[in-house]
């Protein structure tokens, strides 16, 4: 496979996904309030919420993640008549965000793999140049979504990640564990995409009948043994 690179997401696909994060920080919230769910269902409602929110806050109507998993879990708990203030929560993720685990396979997929990677993320950059730093992971370039005010699906973030890189569209592949973010985002731009299909997501609004990746792997060896076929 001849490729000039590939755009890779960074929290799920590099790093552990925020499964452990998030129903850290939900088990607090229903402790704290009361709210009549466990954390797992409060994770899955305000996931949905989040996920969607990102659709609708692109371009000029831009959020921030952090200010926007705090405007969604404010939206989230008062649906369910509940006042909070997010900083507290929301602050917890931000230290998963700067400090997350890596995926097991992540050091040697990193030392084997030659094409050049550009991290595409939906994230704010001071979280991901962490997190990068923290595992002396050095990339051929970085797009977050706090850069282009743009999350993905949405392609002006892929648009962005072509400019910086001036890899050709039809020799990139975009890889990443979200049929919806990823695959459905890479569909929009019109790149070729992986989907690195990790079974420990808590939940995910794309499906496979909509958001059909040109290639699955299970992990990133896999993209690896892809990438050299």
């Amino acid at each position: 496979m001849e490729l000039d690179g590939v755009f890779m997401d960074m929290y799920g696909t590099i790093t552990t996904g925020d499964r452990a994060a998030v129903e850290a920080t939900c088990r607090e919230i229903v402790k704290d309030t009361g709210v009549k769910l466990s954390a797992h269902e409060l994770s899955i409602t305000w996931g949905e919420r989040f996920f969607h929110a990102m659709d609708f806050h692109n371009n000029d109507g831009f959020l921030n993640l952090f200010d926007l998993e705090a405007q969604t879990l404010i939206e989230t708990m008062a649906a369910l008549g509940v006042e909070i203030d997010p900083a507290p929560y929301v602050s917890r993720l931000s230290a998963y965000w700067q400090n997350p685990p890596l995926q097991p396979e992540v050091k040697e997929f990193l030392s084997a793999f030659r094409p050049p990677i550009c991290i595409v993320s939906n994230a704010d950059r001071a979280d991901v140049e962490a997190a990068l730093a923290l595992h002396d992971i050095r990339v051929a370039g970085l797009v977050t979504s706090e850069d282009a005010r743009s999350y993905k699906p949405d392609r002006t973030i892929f648009e962005d990640a072509l400019r910086l890189t001036s890899w050709r569209r039809e020799r990139v592949l975009h890889v990443g564990d979200s049929l919806h973010s990823d695959v459905g985002g890479a569909l929009l731009a019109g790149l070729r995409s992986v989907w690195i299909n990790r079974a420990h997501r808590i939940h995910d609004i794309g499906h496979i009948d909509t958001h059909k990746p040109d290639y699955e792997c299970d992990d990133l060896m896999g993209l690896k043994s892809l990438a050299e076929s």
